[in-house]
């Protein structure tokens, strides 16, 4: 790999807005691999999943330790977003590696990128209505968790994108009381095994790039690091406005 050090610095690029922010990694990574490595769909997609979990594992040691991280809402999304996967990696399995897959892949990916946008824009405004609205009951809190991890489920194994920002707003929605910190912890935490299963899923289909992952990880592990401890450090609007127009962009192009 004679250009591994282009894999590392986007490993840390991205590791440090998945520390700080809970957004970015697939958003960023599998169009990146993409569009700028070259690589195919499956490939990205696979490789960005191993990718993610690994990274995530760290960051959600580091929120553990500091005790941020709401384990009952992590269970619940799990409860929807684990079957989800697996059946998800059955259609995968069957189909192969297609060209009807790669495309269908590109486009949940750009579908995916723009859900993302538009729920990093205006997560103050449905934050501020959630905090208005009437308080949700227990047993309808944990039924749309769990619907929440079925579309996560499905988002993430086709694409690798959306446990960040569409799992975010929709957190932010469902448990307005809690604060960012937690949400972004929690959201975290759930991706963990999430990304595990659907990563393994396409590594037993020949669809992850060793080499890249691991150039990607000597980048990411830092960057992840360094961005857990400046959470909530960025003024929100300027790293809101900037994600969400990019992500917009790399949408339609890869549409």
């Amino acid at each position: 790999m004679p250009h591994s050090w282009l894999y590392t610095a986007s490993g840390l690029f991205v590791g440090f807005l998945v520390g700080m922010t809970g957004v970015g990694g697939g958003s960023l990574m599998t169009p990146l691999l993409i569009l700028i490595f070259g690589a195919k769909p499956q490939s990205a997609v696979g490789t960005d999943l191993l990718y993610a979990a690994i990274t995530k594992i760290v960051g959600t040691g580091l929120n553990r330790h500091m005790g941020v991280v709401n384990w009952r809402i992590v269970g619940w999304q799990m409860a929807g977003s684990i079957p989800a996967s697996l059946l998800c990696l059955l259609f995968l399995h069957h189909e192969g590696m297609s060209d009807s897959a790669s495309r269908l892949i590109r486009i949940v990916l750009g579908v995916a990128l723009l859900l993302t946008a538009p729920a990093i824009l205006l997560k103050p405004k449905l934050r501020k209505w959630a905090e208005g609205r009437v308080p949700l009951s227990e047993t309808s809190e944990t039924v749309l968790t769990v619907l929440l991890g079925v579309l996560l489920g499905t988002l993430v194994t086709l694409s690798s994108v959306g446990a960040g920002a569409v799992g975010m707003a929709a957190l932010t929605m469902l448990y307005p009381r809690l604060n960012m910190r937690t949400l972004v912890a929690t959201d975290i935490a759930h991706a963990v095994p999430l990304t595990l299963i659907a990563g393994g899923g396409h590594w037993l289909e020949g669809a992850v790039d060793t080499a890249v992952l691991i150039a990607l990880l000597l980048g990411s592990i830092p960057g992840i690091i360094l961005g857990t401890l400046c959470a909530g450090k960025l003024h929100e609007d300027t790293q809101r406005w900037v994600l969400g127009i990019l992500l917009a962009v790399i949408g339609f192009r890869m549409i």
